[in-house]
């Protein structure tokens, strides 16, 4: 086991690394294979580590570590330009303290022991699934008929209908999906259980978002305004960002090919949703659901700009304060999760 925190893993030759990464499949369910070593790096940390797939679906290996988790103080402190967005932007809405403001959005100050880990790279969708024209036409009848035969000869890129079904164009394809208003917690936690795996805890997940950094974004305490952000476009060369409204304003500058920067493979090898309307699920210690990579769209519906409006998704220790004012139900549509296999029993 000590092999597998991060410390020693770093030192394992190519030789040892394999040797416990085909290890591995003995812990995992039925069906999981080992592809091989693969290397991430970003943000100033590098993982040499192994990629796996299970029915079509990728998963990494990621070392445990003893770890400080949370905010309450800066590790380098913000530049002149986030300062001076942030003291503007916080200040429309009556806030005069800055850090106060900040810390009373992060998750405490605390140490925690994470486990090595199985962990798939991409997240999966908790209130939407995959269904056929047939399934949805028996669902929602002559509505969605008439839905999907209007979006097959728009141009349109995409619809959904509340709570309903969702149309994507995919090529000459239409991707259908429907709501899964039947699903519980309960139900999600047991299906899993019973296939072998896990769901994230909150300190697992800000590990995995930020790798144990003490800084408030994964790349430092500064903003980043050369990204590409969804809802806003690409921000370089802006002089004006602050009180901007993605409701009621186009992209900030045209849309091209390049990748939305919060949702590239971070260090681990993992993908998340860099989308504060969406959030990913997890659990506290007493099992209460803690989204986290989001606020279903709270500050950034409010007109606060790149900066508060993405600093759900942005910020490696947000904690939605208000998230148990929400039932399941509500939380469903935005929800999205990832499994995992804890390698708790390898010798």
């Amino acid at each position: 086991m000590e092999a597998l925190t991060r410390g020693m893993w770093t030192g394992l030759s190519v030789q040892e690394k394999e040797k416990l990464l085909y290890g591995m499949i003995a812990l995992c369910p039925a069906g999981m294979e080992y592809i091989g070593l693969r290397t991430f790096e970003r943000f100033g940390q590098r993982t040499e580590t192994g990629l796996f797939l299970h029915a079509g679906r990728e998963f990494v290996f990621v070392p445990g570590d003893r770890v400080t988790l949370g905010w309450n103080q800066w590790q380098d402190g913000m530049n002149e330009e986030t300062s001076a967005d942030l003291s503007e932007t916080v200040s429309e809405y009556g806030v005069e303290d800055v850090d106060s403001f900040l810390t009373s959005q992060m998750s405490p100050v605390r140490e925690a022991a994470i486990a090595p880990m199985l962990v798939e790279c991409q997240i999966q969708s908790l209130g939407w699934i995959e269904a056929t024209e047939e399934e949805a036409l028996a669902g929602h009848g002559s509505e969605f008929a008439a839905e999907l035969e209007k979006f097959k000869h728009s141009d349109q890129k995409g619809l959904e209908q509340y709570q309903a079904f969702r149309l994507e164009r995919q090529g000459e394809k239409v991707r259908i999906q429907r709501y899964n208003e039947e699903l519980t917690l309960e139900a999600l936690l047991e299906e899993q259980a019973e296939a072998g795996f896990g769901l994230l805890t909150e300190d697992e997940w800000e590990y995995l978002y930020g790798g144990g950094c003490r800084t408030l974004f994964p790349w430092g305490d500064s903003f980043d305004y050369t990204m590409k952000l969804k809802h806003f476009g690409r921000l370089e060369g802006l002089t004006e960002i602050v009180g901007e409204s993605v409701e009621t304003n186009p992209p900030l500058v045209e849309e091209d090919d390049m990748p939305y920067h919060l949702e590239l493979p971070n260090f681990f090898g993992l993908q998340f949703a860099g989308d504060p309307y969406k959030v990913e699920l997890t659990m506290d210690s007493s099992g209460e659901v803690l989204p986290k990579g989001g606020d279903g769209g709270e500050m950034i519906c409010g007109g606060m700009g790149p900066l508060i409006g993405y600093l759900p998704a942005a910020a490696v220790y947000y904690r939605n304060s208000n998230a148990n004012e929400l039932d399941w139900e509500d939380w469903m549509d935005s929800m999205y999760y990832r499994r995992v296999i804890r390698l708790t029993d390898l010798t």
